[in-house]
């Protein structure tokens, strides 16, 4: 009977200091969980371009992010070519190369594609649609691009001939209408004409936060070296502060100086 008595004591006791305990944390206010810091948004420039001669399909990016090559450009040859960056949802890129496969247009892809989104933020905190941004190429230069209206400032995009440059975090909009015009104007392998629009888009102001990563992924059917490889360039500068655009130029420019060149026929 006696350490009955004295069991219960205890429970007595034990109930009451969990009632101060609750009262306490009413009182003062329990802190609360600490959430998982997001990740910063893939705020970068991109250019998606296609070159008619050599049925190859491209795409560069920049950003002041480690490795954006990790998840923005997708690509597979005689398909397509897709950037998937901002508010990004990585999925992007590879169901609208799914859709090419399927025989879709770039411009229902990019409807069906933000249709689907269930919006799910990322780890409980809201990471929202409204703010992606991506563009898809058919494997013939066709494409669509999408801005978010809630993309960081400033984001857009603009279009040319075989080609569209897409941002957000930009300076402004002299930045993609730079890019455009420096892939349009610029002569050589697509991989040079893709290195000309990223330089001409940091001329223009680029990403205001500055350079970190940048990444090229150029695919063709057999294009790549050794047997049935069709990716013909997948490079990535994942971390270079400052210089990442000179130094994926120095691989582009060194690619291209071992490049078998088309030999011009001799006259008989």
């Amino acid at each position: 009977m006696a350490q009955l008595v004295s069991s219960l004591g205890t429970l007595a006791r034990f109930a009451a200091a969990s009632a101060i305990l609750s009262l306490a944390l009413l009182s003062f206010g329990a802190a609360p969980l600490a959430q998982e810091p997001l990740p910063d948004p893939v705020a970068t420039f991109s250019i998606l371009g296609y070159d008619p001669d050599t049925g190859e399909l491209g795409g560069a990016v920049q950003s002041r992010v480690f490795s954006v090559g990790n998840g923005v450009l997708w690509g597979e040859a005689e398909v397509g070519i897709v950037a998937t960056q901002a508010i990004v949802d990585v999925s992007y890129g590879p169901r609208a190369l799914a859709l090419l496969r399927a025989g879709m247009k770039p411009e229902a892809i990019v409807r069906a594609i933000l249709d689907s989104d269930p919006d799910p933020g990322y780890r409980g905190q809201a990471w929202p649609k409204a703010g992606r941004q991506f563009a898809v190429m058919d494997a013939q230069g066709n494409y669509a691009v999408h801005t978010g209206p809630q993309a960081s400032k400033w984001a857009g995009h603009k279009t040319g001939r075989f080609c569209t440059a897409q941002g957000n975090i930009l300076a402004g909009e002299a930045v993609v209408n730079g890019m455009v015009e420096a892939f349009e104007k610029t002569q050589g392998h697509l991989s040079m004409r893709l290195m000309a629009a990223l330089d001409a888009g940091q001329a223009a102001g680029g990403d205001t936060r500055g350079v970190q990563s940048a990444a090229m992924l150029i695919v063709k059917k057999n294009g790549g070296v050794w047997l049935n490889n069709d990716v013909v360039l997948r490079l990535q500068v994942d971390h270079s502060p400052d210089t990442a655009l000179a130094e994926l130029r120095r691989i582009v420019e060194y690619w291209n100086s071992r490049r078998p060149q088309p030999r011009t026929p001799r006259l008989p």
